[in-house]
Order: C-alpha cells, then sequence, then structure tokens
C-alpha cells in the first residue's frame, strides 16, 4: 500500500495502519484486532485529537499502560501513564520516534501539536509515540494548586519565602494521599519510556528530546543503549548541568544579546532608548514599592483588574519573553513604558504569562524532579547578585526542596552520554536558558555527534527554518555529519520594535 494515509478517513485507520507497518520486514506495527480495534503490539489505541488550545489539534490514536509506581516493587501501587500514536503516512519503519517533552512538568501529549509540523518529514515514514512523563498530563498528574491559581499568584502576600514553603507543603501532603512522590524522577520515566518500547514490541526508537526533554533522552540512550536508534536534543541540558544555577546568568547574557540588537538599530533606540538603561530605572522603583494600583485589561479574559506592579511582574515577564526571539522583540516597548509610568502591558503580558504556565506545567513532578536531581548540588553565585533573576531560583527551588520528599538518581547520572549512538544537538542562537554552549558540551563526547546552532533563534527550534527536513534526513539515515545545513544561514532573528506599530523596515 502507497498511498498517504491522509486521503484514508479516520473509520478506516486501523486497516491502513495494519497495512501500512511494517515495511522493513520486522515485526508488525500497528494493526487492527478481531474486534476492529487497533493494537500496537500490547497496547490498544482509540481514535482522539490532541490539542494544545485554541484551534492547534492533530488527530492522533490515544491509548494507556498501567505501570508500577515504584519500578523496584512491581506489586506495589500501579499508576497509568497516557499514550498517543501518531501515525506515518506511508510505508512505516520499524523504529518509532518518541518525542520527549520539557519542563520538567510538561506534558508530551498536550506539547506535541506546537511541534506537529516539525514531524511533517518524519511522518512520512515513521510513527511518532507520545508518552506523558509520570506526574504529568494524563499520567497520574501532580498538580499544585496553589502555584497555578492566579488569584494566589497576584498576591504579594504569596511571594514570602514562608508563604512558599506553606504552599509547597499543602500540596505535598495533598499529593501524598495518593502518590510517593519519590517516585517521580528522571530515571522512573526513562524505566516506564522502555517499558512501552517493550509492549509496543519494538525493538529500537528514535529520540527526539526537548529542553529537559534532552535530560530524559541522554540518560535513556545511556541506560538503553542497545534499544537506542538514534537522538536528537533540542535545546541541550547536559547531564553535568546542575538544572536551574545558571538560569540567571543565561537569561542575563541573552537580554544583553537582544538589547544590543536595539542599541544597533537607529529606530528602536530613538524611538524607545536603551533598554539596558530602562530595564535598570523599571526594576529600582519596583524593588522600591510605594506605586499605585493600576487598572488593567485581561489579555485572556477581557475583564478589567487592579493591581500594584511588582518585581516578580518584570522578572517572569523577560525570563519567559527571552525563550523566542519574537516576543523578546516587544521588550524593549515593554520597558519604555514602564519606565515612563505605564505598567498596564506589563501587568496584562505577566497575568497572560502566569495563565499559561500554571495550567501547562506540573509543579508536583517538576519538584520531584529538580528536588531528587539537582536541588542539593545548588550554590548561590555572587557574581549573580546583580543580574535581574539574582539569586532568586535557586532560593526558592532550595526552600522548596527543604520539604519536599526527595528521589534516587543513577549512579552515573552526572557522565556525559558517550559511545557510538548518532545524536544531532540543535541550539538556537538566543536561547536564554540552554545556550548553545550546552550543546558543544554533549557532542564532544560523541564521535556520531553534530551540533548545529541556528542563528537569531530561542528555544525549541526543531520547527525553524529548513530544521525540519534536516532532521528528517539526520533519522532516516541516522549521519549527522553528513547533513547539508546551509539551509539554516538564511534564518535571523526577529527586528526589535521601535514602537506599538511593530518594527520599522
Amino acid at each position: 500500500m502507497t498511498r498517504s494515509l491522509r486521503c484514508i478517513p479516520l473509520l478506516a485507520l486501523t486497516a491502513a495502519l495494519a497495512a501500512c507497518s511494517g515495511g522493513t520486514g520486522q515485526p508488525a506495527g500497528p494493526r487492527a484486532d478481531a474486534q476492529g480495534q487497533l493494537r500496537y503490539g500490547e497496547i490498544a489505541f482509540t481514535p482522539c485529537s490532541l490539542s494544545a488550545g485554541g484551534n492547534l489539534s492533530v488527530e492522533a490514536q490515544c491509548g494507556t499502560l498501567e505501570v508500577p509506581e515504584n519500578h523496584d516493587a512491581p506489586d506495589g501501587r500501579k499508576i497509568t501513564l497516557a499514550l498517543a500514536l501518531v501515525p506515518a503516512e506511508g510505508m512505516a519503519e520499524a523504529d518509532p520516534v518518541y518525542m520527549i517533552a520539557g519542563g520538567p512538568g510538561q506534558s508530551a501529549l498536550e506539547s506535541y501539536p506546537m511541534v506537529h509540523d516539525a514531524f511533517r518529514d518524519v511522518r512520512r515514514n515513521r510513527h511518532v509515540i507520545l508518552v506523558d512523563a509520570r506526574g504529568t498530563g494524563g499520567s497520574h498528574p501532580l498538580k499544585c494548586p496553589g502555584f497555578s491559581d492566579e488569584d494566589t499568584l497576584a498576591d504579594p502576600a504569596n511571594e514570602t519565602p514562608e508563604a512558599l514553603v506553606r504552599l509547597t507543603e499543602a500540596c505535598r501532603d495533598e499529593l501524598q494521599k495518593t502518590s510517593d512522590l519519590r517516585d517521580y524522577t528522571t530515571g522512573d520515566h526513562v524505566r516506564d519510556l522502555d517499558l512501552v518500547r517493550q509492549k509496543l514490541g519494538v525493538d529500537r526508537i528514535n529520540l527526539v528530546g526537548v529542553s529537559y526533554g534532552t535530560r530524559v533522552a541522554q540518560q535513556y540512550a545511556a541506560a538503553f543503549p542497545a534499544h537506542t536508534r538514534s537522538v536528537v536534543l533540542d535545546s541541550v541540558v547536559p547531564n553535568s548541568l546542575v538544572l536551574g544555577q545558571d538560569h540567571a546568568r543565561n537569561l542575563e547574557d541573552a537580554l544583553d544579546a537582544q538589547f544590543h540588537r536595539c542599541r544597533t538599530s537607529e529606530a528602536c533606540l530613538d524611538h524607545l532608548g536603551d533598554p539596558r538603561q530602562q530595564l535598570a530605572l523599571v526594576r529600582e522603583r519596583l524593588q522600591a514599592g510605594g506605586i499605585a494600583p493600576v487598572r488593567y485589561r485581561d489579555p485572556l479574559s477581557g475583564e478589567w483588574r487592579e493591581e500594584v506592579p511588582r518585581f516578580g511582574h518584570l522578572a517572569g515577564l523577560l525570563r519567559m519573553y527571552a525563550y523566542q526571539p519574537s516576543m523578546s522583540a516587544t521588550l524593549p516597548l515593554v520597558l519604555h513604558e514602564a519606565a515612563q509610568g505605564r505598567y498596564e502591558s506589563l501587568l496584562a503580558q505577566s497575568r497572560m504569562l502566569a495563565s499559561q504556565m500554571g495550567d501547562a506545567m506540573a509543579v508536583g513532578m517538576g519538584l520531584s524532579v529538580s528536588c531528587s536531581e539537582d536541588a542539593g548540588e545548588f550554590d548561590d553565585h555572587a557574581a549573580d547578585a546583580g543580574t535581574v533573576l539574582g539569586n532568586l531560583l535557586v532560593d526558592t527551588l532550595q526552600q522548596q526542596c527543604a520539604v519536599w520528599p526527595k528521589g534516587t538518581r543513577a549512579a552515573n547520572f552526572r557522565a556525559p552520554l558517550s559511545g557510538d549512538v548518532p545524536v544531532l544537538a540543535i541550539s538556537g542562537e538566543y536561547d536564554p536558558v540552554t545556550p548553545p554552549r550546552y550543546g558543544d558540551e554533549v557532542v564532544k563526547h560523541l564521535p556520531k555527534g553534530r551540533h548545529l546552532v541556528l542563528p537569531g533563534q530561542g528555544h525549541s527550534v526543531l520547527g525553524s527554518g529548513c530544521m525540519p527536513k534536516l532532521f528528517a534526513q539526520f533519522v532516516e539515515t541516522t549521519d549527522a555529519k553528513a547533513l547539508d545545513a546551509k539551509c539554516l544561514d538564511r534564518l535571523t532573528a526577529q527586528p526589535p520594535f521601535a514602537g506599538n506599530y511593530g518594527w520599522e523596515p
């Protein structure tokens, strides 16, 4: 069967998959059973739609798999993992592609629609498998309502260290009624991924990790090298990195690079001023306090709200907007308005971010990972005191982890990935959280590794420019060094805003 699955009605998908799979003569892929239900190995799937909000959705097949909460106690409590299969469009190879989400705390099923287009060429002849990491999405989620409720976050009283610890303890106590929080680490997720592989009846898989997902991918490849065909690392987290320790310095470097673009743009500099100077002024005012409440419209609901501008609004906005150059291009304008005493845009955009992040992240899972794997190695960096974030993130996590249960990590957890596994690492030039030097650090240990830096891009770059085609070529050939990546040179960053109308030509 050679025709594309695009033209096959969803009701006929099971029969189409049965005809399309196993093109290499390897064990069969998805097939319809006697009752017409789609089965991939031992796992049953039914039609579903993966949604990332709005009109962004992807038709898929969804399933579940029950696994031990503690893999070392298989007769103990069980949890259910949420899975999805995005079928190949044509004759499928025997080795599917696993997409591993970031965070830690993001759902793979919820994140995938945002990168679906980046997989368009890969999906011509390979299925995509999604597994919500335990503690996220539909896999026994470890949500902390106190950290996602917008009104709670908007209350200045909840910014104190004491309030933060109380919220963390309340979340811990509630989650412990149904979960052992020590069993939600990267190592546990890696074992889940391999159990899914076994149940699918697949010998080897291709791993695509994004951000924190690159840590998971490297740990899987180290633990199960015989079952790892290739690895793509998008926005790389080296195994040696104490995740969170460098966030303040990396953000500062990214802001310097972005603000330099405004200073070298006559329109931006003339109309909005030097953003670094504006940032210093706004930061000083917000930290001093005493600003009257500001009335603004909620960008999602349209309701009028009133709030006192605080430094937390600014720090959160700078950090998250720096992830994507298209958003960081607006920062000179936001800082200019705030420096003029107009805080409406700062508050509106900060609230929108808080709402989106609260819905997207499973805070409890993120704490289980960070507290088990990184917090014990945190160190206050005196040099970070003058940065926008300072030691805020490190201090915050240390206080939370002091009251959060901790699991274990593999003895060789910090060892760099090595061996002959084919690895393609990709980074954005302006990434504020996983800068290009991290990718360099990883591939220097890999004889079959290569690192590509995408000009003008930020965090999570798999879908940028011609990268989807290079991604597909690598998965097909597993030869990163043979890729002709000159097409990436055409990528550029979005110009900085020069006013409310955007940038000048």
